[in-house]
C-alpha cells in the first residue's frame, strides 16, 4: 500500500492576517480609473495610493504609522492635469516617488519626512505622446527610471539629468504594453504586450534576446515577471477564459515548465515575487483572495502553497519591501489591500514558536544603497543589489536629497530635441508659479464645498 508523501517546505503553513480596524487607513477615496495597475505603493516610511481628485490627477501620501480615519481635507500630491495611472517608490531613496499619468508625463516627487504639502515635482519627464501607464525604477542603478506609454514606447530616463537616455519604439512593441519588469540585476527587462508576445529585452542595446508567442491562449491581458534562476512567470487566460499561471525557462520558451489553471474569474492577476523566499503571490483585481506559490529548482517547479481569502474584493494592492517587515513576528510579506474607501494591511506570516531571529526565513536582502550609478549602468556594467542583514532590524539611512542637474531649464526634459521658440526658463517658472496658485485655489474651493455639503446634511 503506497503512502502519499507531502512535500517538505517551511512555507507550507504561511497564513495571511489582516490588520485590526485601528491599523487600517480609513475614508480614502481610491481611484475609479479602469487601469490594471496596483494603485498603491509602499515603503518603510510611507504608503501612497492613487485617489479620486477633481481638476486633474493626484495621489495621497501618508506616513506609514498614521493609521485610522484620514481627514477628508488632507492635501494631495497634485500636479498632473489628468488621472494618475501608476506610482512607484524609488528603491534607493524612501522619500522619492514617480508617477505616470494620462496627461502623457512622468513626474518625480521628493516627499519630505514632515509631509509639507503642496509640493511641486522635482523633475517632469516629457516624451510620451499618449498616456503613461507604467513606471518602474531600476533595481540597482541610481536614478534610472523606466516608463511605458500607450504610444507603445518604452523610455528609460536618467532622473539625475531629466533626460531620456534609451528609447524602445513601436518597432519593438507594435501594440499596447501590458507589463514591464526588471531582472534582479537590471540587465534585462521582461515585457508583455497586446500582440500576445512576451519578450526578454536588453534595453541598452534595444535587442529582443528571447520571445514567446501566445504564452496563454486567451485574449485578455498577460502579465510577466522575472523570478529566480533565469525563469519568468506569466499570468493570463486560457481559450475558455480560465485564469492560468505558467513558469518558463527563458532559454527554452517552447513549452512551459509548469502551467496551472486557477479559476474562471475575469480580473487580471498581478504577480509579486519575493526573491528571498522564492514565493510568488498572485493578487487579482476584483478578487477577494491572494494565492501564493513556491518556486523550486526541481519538477514540478511551481508548488501551490495556500490562499488568503476575505469577504471584500480588492481594487488594488501594494507590496512592502522586505526591509519594512517585522522580522520578530516572522512576517515574510505584507500587502496593502485597497477597498473602495479603505486601505487594509495584510501580513503574511510563518508560524514559529520562537521570538528569536529566524535566519532561514530572512537571508540577506536588498538594501537601500544603489550598486551602480546611472552612468556605469549605461556604460554596460551590471551588478546585483547590495544586500543587508535584517538580524538587528532595519535601520533606515538619513534622508537623502534627490539631486537633479537641471542645466539651463527647470527640469522639464523631452525625449526629442527641443524645437526653437520654446519658452525661456523664466517664463516656465512663472507658469509653474501660476499653476501652484491655481491648485491652491482649487483645494480651498473644495474645502468650502465640503463644508457646505456638511451643513446641508446637518439640516
Amino acid at each position: 500500500m503506497s503512502r502519499q508523501v507531502v512535500r517538505s517546505s517551511k512555507f507550507r503553513h504561511v497564513f495571511g492576517q489582516p490588520a485590526k480596524a485601528d491599523q487600517c487607513y480609513e475614508d480614502v477615496r481610491v481611484s475609479q480609473t479602469t487601469w490594471d495597475s496596483g494603485f498603491c505603493a509602499v515603503n518603510p516610511k510611507f504608503v501612497a495610493l492613487i485617489c479620486e481628485a477633481s481638476g486633474g490627477g493626484a495621489f495621497l501620501v501618508l506616513p506609514l504609522g498614521k493609521t485610522g480615519r484620514v481627514d477628508k481635507n488632507v492635501p494631495l500630491v497634485c500636479g498632473h492635469t489628468a488621472p494618475v495611472l501608476d506610482i512607484a517608490w524609488c528603491p534607493h531613496n524612501d522619500n522619492v516617488i514617480a508617477s505616470g499619468s494620462e496627461d502623457c508625463t512622468v513626474m518625480v516627487w521628493e516627499i519630505p519626512d514632515g509631509l509639507m504639502l503642496p509640493l511641486r515635482p522635482v523633475v517632469t519627464l516629457e516624451g510620451h505622446t499618449k498616456r503613461v501607464g507604467i513606471v518602474t525604477w531600476h533595481p540597482t542603478a541610481q536614478n534610472v527610471l523606466l516608463s511605458a506609454g500607450c504610444d507603445n514606447v518604452i523610455l528609460v530616463w536618467d532622473v539625475g539629468t531629466g533626460a531620456a537616455v534609451l528609447t524602445l519604439g513601436p518597432d519593438v512593441h507594435p501594440d499596447t504594453i501590458y507589463s514591464v519588469d526588471w531582472s534582479r540585476d537590471g540587465a534585462l527587462i521582461c515585457t508583455s504586450c497586446r500582440d500576445k508576445h512576451v519578450r526578454i529585452i536588453e534595453p541598452r542595446k534595444g535587442t529582443v534576446i528571447a520571445e514567446k508567442d501566445r504564452p496563454h491562449e486567451g485574449t485578455r491581458p498577460v502579465r510577466a515577471v522575472f523570478v529566480s534562476d533565469g525563469k519568468i512567470l506569466t499570468t493570463g487566460f486560457s481559450r475558455m477564459s480560465e485564469r492560468q499561471v505558467a513558469l518558463w525557462d527563458t532559454k527554452h520558451l517552447e513549452e512551459p515548465l509548469s502551467l496551472q489553471e486557477l479559476d474562471t474569474s475575469s480580473g487580471v492577476l498581478l504577480p509579486f515575487f519575493d526573491p528571498d523566499t522564492n514565493i510568488v503571490y498572485l493578487c487579482g483585481k476584483g478578487d477577494s483572495s491572494i494565492r501564493y506559490f513556491e518556486i523550486t529548482s526541481e519538477a514540478p517547479f511551481l508548488h501551490y502553497l495556500s490562499m488568503f481569502s476575505s469577504k471584500e474584493s480588492q481594487r488594488g494592492m501594494g507590496y512592502m519591501p522586505k526591509r519594512g517587515l517585522e522580522v520578530n513576528k516572522c512576517e515574510i510579506a505584507r500587502f496593502y489591500k485597497l477597498h473602495e474607501r479603505r486601505c487594509e494591511p495584510i501580513a503574511m506570516t510563518v508560524p514559529r514558536k520562537s521570538d528569536l531571529f529566524q535566519e532561514d526565513l530572512y537571508p540577506p536582502t536588498a538594501g537601500p544603497d544603489p550598486a551602480l550609478t546611472a552612468e556605469e549602468w549605461l556604460g554596460g556594467r551590471d551588478a546585483g543589489p547590495l544586500l543587508i542583514s535584517l538580524k538587528d532590524g532595519y535601520v533606515p539611512p538619513k534622508s537623502r536629497e534627490l539631486r537633479v542637474n537641471r542645466g539651463l531649464d527647470t527640469g522639464r526634459r523631452k525625449a526629442t530635441p527641443e524645437a526653437s521658440g520654446t519658452p525661456s526658463s523664466d517664463a516656465v517658472s512663472r507658469l509653474e508659479e501660476e499653476i501652484r496658485k491655481l491648485q491652491a485655489t482649487v483645494q480651498e474651493l473644495q474645502k468650502r464645498l465640503d463644508r457646505l455639503e456638511e451643513t446641508v446634511q446637518a439640516k
